[in-house]
């Protein structure tokens, strides 16, 4: 059976595509075709990253591809957008990722150690990727649940998922943004953001109301 739709999900930093398996379970119970990305997220640059996701995307048949991308997973995602231009159209949902560049991590680079915790990934993060696609819906589900590696490093500086502040996800350019009560990691567990996430897929925006 030919695949018309498929969504292509990309996980974050230290994170491997089994990371994702529970998020894709909750995606394809909703009725959506899933394949996971992995990547070493710390071995190379955004650049190498993105040239690796553009090979995986490329032995997609689907005729509309969609992105749900997790933190650092969204920064490689766009940056790949950016980079290559023949790309199947379709939406995108980013998890948590820092598009106005990580007080986490720029703190984090003052720990003894941090530049092979970080790797080369560590430019990326400190700067973050705010260029949205003209031409895809992109959506950002934000958590409010503030517990995560923040608070080792001295916060996010404001109120955020624990990892990444709330200002670091907005950026113009954004079709919809939503804050969900989660933590950075227990996005990727939440039976809500698995839902707001199928429906932007399927209609470019959330479903802000009392069940958010």
């Amino acid at each position: 059976m030919t695949v018309r739709t498929e969504v292509i999900i990309v996980h974050g930093l230290w994170f491997g595509s089994w990371a994702m398996a529970s998020l894709a379970r909750k995606l394809e119970a909703a009725g959506l075709v899933c394949r996971r990305y992995s990547y070493a997220t710390t071995g190379d640059g955004l650049d190498q990253h993105a040239a690796g996701l553009r090979q995986f995307v490329a032995r997609s048949p689907a005729k509309t591809v969609h992105f749900v991308a997790h933190s650092l997973g969204g920064l490689v995602t766009l940056r790949m957008l950016r980079m290559y231009h023949r790309v199947a159209p379709g939406r995108i949902v980013l998890l948590g990722s820092p598009l106005g560049g990580s007080v986490t991590a720029r703190k984090a680079a003052k720990v003894p150690g941090s530049e092979k915790l970080l790797g080369d990934i560590r430019s990326a993060l400190h700067r973050g990727y705010g260029r949205i696609p003209p031409d895809r819906d992109t959506g950002m589900i934000a958590g409010a649940r503030g517990i995560g590696l923040g608070l080792l490093v001295g916060g996010v500086g404001g109120p955020g998922d624990g990892t990444v502040a709330l200002r670091e996800t907005h950026m113009p350019g954004l079709a919809d943004h939503i804050t969900l009560p989660v933590t950075h990691t227990g996005m990727l567990y939440s039976r809500e953001v698995a839902r707001q996430a199928a429906y932007f897929l399927r209609s470019g925006g959330f479903e802000h109301g009392p069940a958010c």
